[in-house]
């Protein structure tokens, strides 16, 4: 069980990503946490202190740290090691895997806005969150809009947790599909987020019923950091009208193939299941 103080402090003035997030993470580590901005740390305070007093949770010091691949932490990268794989774990995510997904968020998600805080380098979330300070011919106090966008960055925040517990659900389904798959064309009961189990394995495509109707096949990247797919749909299928589609594949029911050749749809399950060994034969055939 996490236990956080009731009291919390960061620097006043203009609000950044990094002190918003960090809120907005505590606040849910928290929901009574009081959070207070100001320019100087009272000696006497008994909280949290982060992004300013040079602690635990500040990076503005000389020595302050540095990833192991050279990304510098700023306080939301500090408080989400302190505090984020016990927080998933109590959200529901199986505590083997808490640790493992708590350093994938901060790969994908926390390092990008640490990165730009300390460096400047630019990001587009960050870049948002800064839209949240009082441009300078309004009237509105700096601590509201500072609440206000914590308030957006906590609904991220926990946007991206239910996608994590979400991910980890899954993951039976996925793998009890993949171990019935054919060919390499695994076939879902309904859709639910693949990549975790089916990137790493042989599996060329995966099928599931579209929201649309009917069924929908995607192709299975090569690797998680690129958009290669182990097998396309063929070239000239991409963009094509329905008629046009099913006139040039064969596939009688075949209603769209997207122009990244990514993404198709048919009326049945078989013949979405025909376009994905059409174009596996086609591929082996080239």
């Amino acid at each position: 069980m996490i236990e956080v103080k009731n009291s919390a402090m960061t620097h006043g003035g203009k609000f950044h990503a990094d002190d918003v997030f960090s809120a907005a993470l505590l606040k849910i580590v928290n929901p009574d946490i009081r959070i207070t901005r100001g320019f100087e740390v009272p000696k006497d305070f008994d909280g949290i202190v982060f992004d300013i007093g040079c602690g635990k949770f500040d990076h503005h010091q000389e020595g302050s740290e540095v990833r192991e691949n050279g990304v510098p932490y700023a306080a939301f990268g500090l408080l989400w090691r302190e505090f984020g794989e016990d927080l998933i774990i109590s959200k529901g995510c199986p505590p083997d895997l808490a640790a493992s997904e708590a350093v994938r968020f901060d790969e994908k998600f926390i390092q990008q806005l640490d990165e730009d805080d300390n460096t400047g380098c630019g990001n587009q979330l960050a870049g948002i969150i800064g839209a949240f300070n009082p441009s300078w011919d309004c009237d509105q106090l700096p601590d509201q809009c500072f609440k206000e966008a914590v308030d957006f960055a906590t609904v991220i925040l926990k946007k991206k947790f239910d996608s994590i517990i979400s991910i980890q659900k899954a993951k039976g389904l996925v793998e009890a599909a993949l171990a019935e798959a054919k060919d390499n064309i695994v076939i879902l009961p309904r859709f639910a987020p693949w990549k975790m189990v089916l990137v790493p394995s042989d599996a060329e495509f995966v099928v599931y019923p579209s929201q649309r109707g009917g069924y929908s096949a995607q192709v299975i990247p090569a690797d998680s950091d690129t958009k290669e797919a182990k097998c396309d749909f063929p070239e000239e299928w991409a963009g094509k009208p329905k008629d046009d589609l099913q006139r040039i594949s064969g596939v009688s029911t075949l209603t769209f193939c997207h122009k990244g050749r990514f993404l198709i749809s048919a009326d049945s399950l078989d013949d979405v299941i025909r376009a994905c060994t059409f174009a596996q034969n086609k591929q082996h055939e080239s």
